[in-house]
């Protein structure tokens, strides 16, 4: 469950600050929340890249195969969406992930070398 809530919280941070307006407004709107809903219902809210594995696997996201940014007039059309899984969503964005890793914060653990207690050996 936990791992659930972070990957909200994270794609509430992305949409907050990262997501410019415009796009914001589109993902919130009814008309794309119905395109959605049809386009998840249409592929058994199942992730596509996975059936052509022979894998059955849940799908949480819907894609747009021709970018929205790039194509904004197919943005509803449900011949351009294609229902995934998180991971596989993830697979056709490199370019995203990379940039959301480097803009992690990074954990410094310091390691201590010492020897053990003499009693112990």
């Amino acid at each position: 469950m936990k791992a659930g809530k972070n990957l909200m919280n994270r794609n509430q941070y992305y949409d907050k600050y990262k997501r410019d307006p415009e796009t914001r407004r589109f993902y919130k709107s009814a008309a794309w929340s119905k395109a959605r809903r049809l386009a998840l219902e249409r592929d058994n809210y199942l992730c596509v890249h996975h059936l052509k594995q022979n894998r059955v696997v849940a799908a949480d996201m819907v894609h747009h195969i021709k970018e929205l940014k790039d194509y904004p007039d197919l943005g509803l059309s449900l011949d351009n969406l294609i229902s995934l899984c998180n991971s596989c969503h993830e697979a056709e964005h490199p370019d995203r992930r990379s940039k959301k890793n480097n803009n992690q914060k990074r954990r410094n653990v310091k390691v201590i070398k010492n020897k053990a207690n003499e009693e112990i050996i």
